[in-house]
């Protein structure tokens, strides 16, 4: 029962995608900062060797990246063929990358329907299938391997801006994540859900700009989410804490969901 064994990330190697900046950079720095070799994937590459070299210079840990394009199939297998030949195993697999598309009801287009669909569900799928076999490798007994997919509150709410892709993309996220967990389950690998809440991102930026106020007083914990927050969960899920929790959808939102009035 020793926290420190408890918790313990030391050793593990992980994959974060959209790593570089926003709720991905701070459970990239979870990781690395309690000795997890951490890599880091998304389409900005100049994002991705900032955030790494920052990232290398917090000490316990090592941190590499990978870029690549979610949205293109081919580079979804070319970033699993690179990680296979970087290491023989993974123990944690964090999707994370998403996108968003705001529009008023009747000038939605079917255009961002596809390009959102593709990011935050299609691909989650397409990679967590490549990078099976080497979490299936990462796994051992009572120390599975782990599939942590970055959800939202609006996936479980109705949401209060126009983000009608978005919103069907996490609560498909979310369900995806549940038959994940019921089929890999016999492979020694977990898998669960973050339900987020509002973090200081890049996403969140013009939102919180303009109603921070608005969403804190929504809040009961009246605040927004802090890196410790959300890395905080990723700990707990990928350690031998969280090592016989899968299916769940945990929400990291200050109980934002709880108090939401429609």
């Amino acid at each position: 029962m020793d926290i420190n064994r408890l918790f313990n990330v030391e050793g593990k190697i992980v994959l974060v995608t959209g790593g570089a900046k926003g709720i991905g950079r701070m459970i990239s720095e979870g990781y690395v900062t309690n000795g997890a070799t951490v890599y880091i994937s998304s389409r900005d590459a100049k994002a991705c060797e900032k955030a790494i070299e920052e990232l290398n210079a917090l000490g316990k840990g090592k941190a590499y990246a990978i870029p690549a394009n979610f949205y293109k199939e081919e580079e979804v297998q070319r970033l699993a063929e690179e990680l296979s030949k970087r290491e023989s195993k993974l123990h944690v697999l964090v999707n994370n990358s998403g996108s968003n598309w705001g529009a008023p009801y009747d000038q939605y287009p079917s255009s961002a329907w596809t390009r959102v669909l593709t990011l935050n569900l299609h691909r989650v799928f397409d990679l967590t299938k490549l990078l099976t076999p080497l979490l299936e490798k990462g796994a051992s007994p009572g120390d599975p391997a782990r599939i942590i997919n970055i959800g939202s509150i609006d996936g479980l709410r109705v949401p209060a801006l126009e983000t009608f892709a978005y919103s069907a993309s996490k609560a498909g996220l979310h369900h995806l994540s549940r038959v994940l967990a019921n089929h890999l389950g016999g492979r020694n690998i977990t898998s669960n859900t973050l339900a987020c809440g509002p973090f200081r991102s890049k996403m969140m930026a013009e939102t919180l700009r303009k109603y921070e106020d608005l969403i804190v007083a929504g809040i009961p914990l009246a605040r927004i989410g802090t890196p410790e927050d959300v890395a905080g969960a990723c700990l707990f899920l990928s350690s031998r804490a969280g090592a016989f929790v899968t299916g769940a959808t945990i929400t990291v939102d200050g109980g934002a969901v709880v108090a939401a009035k429609l």
